[in-house]
């Protein structure tokens, strides 16, 4: 008869993956929409040339942020595969909702705050890592205002470096330039979304017993193997792949009206704050950064030119995601344990 807690882990990291895809295909309008609105690639192609720099991403830069999700964020030695289960639920839920109605939401929060969720109704708020949670609440704030702040100064020097061409010359320079900005994006979004996952699984592993030395060093710390960093990132190639054209909408035309200049200026103000968050470790959302771009880029032409009811909701959104999830979580939680127990006796 097959190992009961070697199905258990199997399934918990399939469902881990579950949320890597689910987080490329919802996700994947940050990489996309402003190269696919501004009409430099079709959907298909956009989506494709995001994958394959999400995956890409995997030779790229480290596991620091797999590092503070694994271990940084709650102490991994009070939890179990039922709280890790319980938190990626509440991440996957939450993701579905919000991209069923079309709202740019962070899956990164849906899944801090599905963990966070579920860890406490386990063992308290003493379980929290409070110095961890300083810098990631932080950074919902200094992402998408990091983002707004380049996305307006590139596209001012933009304008400034390319005043004395034609509109339709630098069209053309800015088309293809924009092929270079989304992939620097995409690998930023699959650098910093890919390596939550990581965490994830090396946390289910790590606090497993019988697969605890798969996932530690000879000091018994956390480390992340190369076999779980390319299993993260070949899911969330393939839900990018999968795309989603409700958000794609929402974020590369609703926001504010995008050409190629701004598309470029936008991507690359996202990666440069991703590349920059990711290098210190720190798990931020994709979707606020590309979005505090998209809005410096069109506050930047005239301050009318930003649909802020739009831009209004979708803050209101993402108020409620890491609250939501972290409630969706902590009702798995509770039902997971309930479900054991009724099984057992």
């Amino acid at each position: 008869m097959p190992d009961p807690t070697l199905l258990f882990v199997i399934f918990v990291i399939g469902v881990a993956l579950a949320f890597d895809f689910v987080n490329g295909f919802h996700d994947a309008a940050n990489s996309i929409a402003t190269v696919v609105s501004t009409r430099v690639l079709t959907p298909l192609q956009g989506v494709a040339w995001a994958a394959f720099f999400n995956f890409v991403a995997a030779f790229t830069f480290g596991t620091a942020v797999a590092h503070t999700i694994g271990g940084g964020l709650v102490d991994i030695s009070r939890v179990d595969n039922n709280v890790l289960l319980a938190g990626l639920i509440g991440g996957v839920v939450w993701d579905l909702i919000t991209w069923r109605i079309g709202l740019p939401t962070s899956s990164s929060h849906a899944l801090i705050g599905g963990y966070a969720g579920a860890a406490v109704v386990k063992a308290g708020f003493g379980i929290l890592i409070v110095s961890g949670w300083i810098k990631t609440l932080a950074f919902i704030i200094v992402a998408p205002l990091l983002g707004w702040f380049l996305g307006t100064a590139f596209v001012t020097i933009i304008y400034w470096l390319f005043q004395r061409q034609t509109p339709a010359a630098a069209d053309r320079f800015f088309r293809r330039g924009q092929l270079v900005s989304a992939a620097l994006y995409s690998l930023g979004h699959g650098t910093n979304d890919a390596q939550k996952t990581m965490g994830i699984i090396a946390g289910i592993l790590f606090t497993t017993p019988a697969y605890h030395a798969l996932v530690s060093d000879a000091s018994g710390q956390l480390t992340i193997p190369f076999w779980i960093v390319l299993m993260a990132h070949a899911a969330i190639a393939l839900g990018t792949l999968s795309g989603g054209w409700r958000i794609v909408h929402t974020v590369g035309s609703r926001i504010t009206k995008l050409q190629p200049l701004g598309g470029f200026a936008a991507e690359l103000a996202g990666a440069v704050t991703i590349f920059l968050s990711s290098s210190g470790g720190v798990p931020v959302s994709t979707t606020h950064t590309i979005t505090g771009a998209i809005v410096g880029v069109g506050s930047a032409r005239r301050v009318r030119a930003v649909r802020w009811g739009v831009a209004g909701r979708i803050v209101w959104a993402w108020v409620l995601t890491i609250p939501a999830a972290a409630a969706i979580s902590a009702f798995s939680v509770l039902a997971i344990s309930l479900g054991q127990r009724l099984i057992l006796h």
